[in-house]
This record gives C-alpha cells, sequence and structure tokens, in this order.
C-alpha cells in the first residue's frame, strides 16, 4: 500500500511540475493578441509619421508578401525594396486601425485584421486589410502577408 501511494504521490509531483515548467515564462492569449494589436498599431503609426515605405520596409519578414489591386504578388523582402523603389510618401498619409486579432496555438504566427485610410489633398480612399505576423528567430513579429481591399463606410 505506501508503494502505491508513493507512487500516486510522485505521479501528482510529475503532473504539478508539468504543469508550472510549461507556464513558466509563457504569456496568457490575451497578453499575446494585445502585444501583436500594439505591432501592428506601431506599424500604423510609423507609416504616418514616417512614411508608408519606411514602415513596410521596417516591418516586413524577409519572405514577406503584399497583395495589391490589379498587380501580381509582390513575393519577399527584396521585391517589396524594389517596389518601393521610386516610391515617393509625399502627397498622402496612409494609417489604419486594427480591430481584431487572433494568434495560433503555437505562439508564433497570427493575423490581424481592421480599416485603413489614404489621406491625400484632395481625396480619401478608405477600405478593409488583413496582415499575417510571424515571430522571427529574435522573438519579433514581422509581417509575411498583407493585403486590403478598397471601399468601406465612415471610420471612426
Amino acid at each position: 500500500m505506501k508503494k502505491a501511494y508513493f507512487f500516486f504521490k510522485l505521479c501528482v509531483s510529475a503532473i504539478a511540475l508539468g504543469f508550472i515548467i510549461t507556464s513558466c515564462g509563457s504569456k496568457n492569449n490575451q497578453e499575446m493578441l494585445d502585444e501583436l494589436l500594439k505591432v501592428d498599431q506601431e506599424f500604423s503609426e510609423m507609416s504616418g509619421d514616417k512614411g508608408v515605405k519606411k514602415a513596410f520596409l521596417s516591418y516586413i519578414d524577409t519572405a514577406g508578401i503584399l497583395l495589391r489591386e490589379n498587380q501580381m504578388p509582390i513575393d519577399g523582402k527584396q521585391a517589396v525594396i524594389e517596389h518601393f523603389r521610386n516610391y515617393s510618401d509625399s502627397g498622402y498619409v496612409l494609417s489604419w486601425t486594427p480591430l481584431g486579432a487572433d494568434i495560433a496555438s503555437s505562439g508564433n504566427l497570427g493575423y490581424t485584421y481592421g480599416v485603413y485610410k489614404v489621406e491625400s489633398i484632395d481625396k480619401v480612399s478608405k477600405g478593409t486589410y488583413v496582415t499575417i505576423w510571424k515571430k522571427n528567430k529574435k522573438g519579433a513579429w514581422k509581417l509575411v502577408l498583407d493585403s486590403g481591399n478598397n471601399g468601406i463606410g465612415e471610420i471612426n
């Protein structure tokens, strides 16, 4: 009987230790979602403050892809650099507001979505977007796929 009780205590201790080890240093889902939404918001702020080109080149992963209307996919950071080579940020401001996000249970892949606005001197365009993010080896979220659709109602 003592052997069975000892074995039972050993099993319970091992299970408890397993829970402690797996939860140490990990973030709960809401903290991870908040972190990803914050990254997307900072990305938008950089776009507004320093321009679209600088923002996208700062946040895109080396294998990142941009999907744009009436264009073939812009595949990889080098292609994005080339896409922006003769690009001028003057005359308009692109900003967006993330409305939601989700993250894979692995914690290293997620997406954000929301609404965007492009303001120029004589025109305002609005739409919706989705960005897929992946954590790099340093733990930073990087854009791996970005796409948007024109046309929505008022943005608050």
